[in-house]
């Protein structure tokens, strides 16, 4: 029976695993924003009276227990900045994130290439229905009709049917090419799709990478070109970059992966130049603050208008019923509609190896928040981490925030996986010791069937497991899983190895003392019996 317990045991822990796998500081306040012409300074109260200390609080309560080094927090009032806050360290030296610390801000990205779309569809350049291949006239996937079916507009609410890994796997190709990204799409020519064009949501960087070409192609300028003169500079977004140099020099803030729940500082000053238009902008909780005003009051902030209001409408509207990482509702052009307490949010979160974010509007009430974090982790930002910035949004709505279900979970999942090698050390001593006390005491030795049965058969089960886990990732994105996932990753493959020629050699081991023993007792038959 401790066998049997043994061997379970292994099972869950290896099952725990595939199951993490698969999921595909208290701070100081930071100095008052410079607001721009014809806006109001910021205030720490709202028109109606409302203090944002709930909101500073909850994040002071949540982030050291997230272990999150350092986080930003802005919030927008109608046209107005109305609070800022610093949690945290934003790089080495210990100091607080300012509202102009640079961060990356992963996939929110997408938010701005659905409207660098939106304007082009604006100017009559380009037609939300018609096919890519009229913009993008070398776009194949692997069927030609779906090719010739897939529109801007499918692209735009993750509805193409490309599957989600064909935007995992750009993300660790470090291409610094200017045709970087156009490389990685005309390498769909062989892509199979996941379900048929337009018939559900299915999210994938790919679609806003493809965008991003459409821009190009219609707009003539590179992508980060045209984001830069038609976006950015009009929102006085001084402080964002498409260029991670560029931020480096304006002290980005110092990313962290984390490694068994703790944070490590990252300095990989890789960058994934082709999947730019779908999560690689770096920019400040003060910067997103003039998009989120823009994206409130019908794509004006100050004096500039970068799109209509029925074009900030038609982002803003569901078009598609998603659910994704525990997450559902609908999703639009680059922002995700969901309801919390009886309200409408309009959100997205970004994700990068070493850095979350997350942004929010409140239509009905004219509100909206960022925060950005300086630390990530694939497992921990699509649970605990989005769940901290949907309580904040609850709390700006002035509703209470639902408990962070993973927060006192994730961690100690992701410490847990170094009790996998633990396990395994253990099962090499427990089996060398059985195998001792058999050469000494033949008799304690099982029959043949249950040699088999307990000793090779159910072994094998947890083995196996081990070995899936690096193999299920592999036929993913392995080298997306390292960058995003780098502990669990690691443990897949060092343990999946070490199972996968254990595996055999304890068989080999258990098996060949079934032989010594059965050779020990057919040479005792052949002896002549005493008389």
């Amino acid at each position: 029976m401790a066998e049997v317990g043994r061997v379970w045991l292994g099972c869950g822990m290896a099952a725990s695993m595939l199951c993490l796998a698969a999921l595909a500081r208290l701070g100081q306040p930071a100095s008052a924003l410079a607001a721009p012409p014809g806006l109001a300074e910021p205030v720490e109260r709202s028109a109606d009276g409302t203090t944002y200390d709930a909101i500073d609080m909850y994040l002071e309560r949540e982030l050291p227990r997230l272990k999150v080094p350092g986080a930003a927090l802005a919030v927008v009032d109608g046209d107005r900045i109305v609070h800022t806050h610093g949690f945290g360290q934003a790089d080495a030296r210990g100091d607080a994130p300012l509202p102009q610390t640079p961060f990356f801000i992963g996939s929110i990205t997408k938010s701005f290439t659905a409207l660098a779309v939106m304007q082009l569809v604006e100017a009559g350049a380009v037609d939300l229905d018609a096919p890519v291949q009229r913009y993008l006239p070398w776009f194949r996937v692997a069927a030609a009709q779906a090719s010739a079916r897939m529109t801007v507009r499918h692209l735009l609410n993750q509805t193409s049917g490309l599957p989600m890994s064909t935007g995992w796997t750009p993300l660790a190709d470090f291409d610094s090419r200017p045709d970087a990204s156009e490389r990685q799409a005309r390498a769909l020519a062989t892509q199979r799709l996941n379900r048929p064009v337009g018939a559900a949501f299915e999210y994938s960087n790919m679609n806003y990478n493809l965008l991003g070409l459409i821009v190009e192609a219609v707009s003539g300028q590179r992508y980060a070109d045209y984001v830069r003169t038609r976006i950015l500079q009009p929102l006085d977004m001084g402080h964002s970059y498409t260029d991670p140099a560029e931020a480096q020099r304006s002290r980005l803030a110092l990313g962290h992966r984390y490694w068994f729940g703790q944070p490590i500082a990252d300095e990989d000053d890789q960058f994934p130049l082709g999947s730019l238009a779908s999560g690689q902008l770096v920019s400040t909780s003060e910067d997103l603050s003039h998009w989120l005003i823009a994206h409130l009051n019908g794509g004006r902030y100050g004096g500039a208008q970068v799109l209509s209001p029925a074009g900030i409408d038609e982002m803003h509207r569901p078009a598609v019923d998603f659910s994704l990482m525990g997450q559902s509702g609908q999703y639009g052009m680059g922002w995700f509609v969901s309801t919390q307490g009886g309200r409408q949010v309009v959100w997205h979160d970004g994700v990068v190896p070493a850095y979350f974010g997350y942004m929010a509007l409140l239509p009905g009430q004219q509100r909206g928040l960022v925060l950005l974090f300086n630390a990530d982790h694939f497992l921990m930002s699509n649970t605990a981490l989005v769940e901290v910035g949907m309580g904040a949004a609850a709390l700006l709505a002035g509703g209470q925030p639902d408990p962070v279900r993973w927060g006192g979970i994730m961690p100690w999942a992701l410490r847990s996986l170094l009790l996998v090698p633990l396990l395994q050390v253990l099962g090499v001593v427990l089996t060398l010791r059985r195998l001792r006390r058999w050469r000494r005491a033949p008799e304690l030795r099982p029959s043949r069937g249950r040699t088999w049965a307990l000793h090779v058969l159910l072994p094998l089960m947890p083995n196996a497991l081990l070995v899936a886990a690096p193999l299920g990732l592999a036929s993913s994105s392995l080298r997306g899983f390292l960058l995003y996932g780098p502990d669990f990753t690691w443990t897949a493959l060092v343990c999946g190895g070490f199972a996968g020629l254990w595996m055999f050699v304890r068989s080999w081991l258990v098996l060949g003392h079934c032989k010594e023993d059965r050779q020990q007792r057919s040479v005792d038959m052949r002896r002549p019996r005493a008389a």
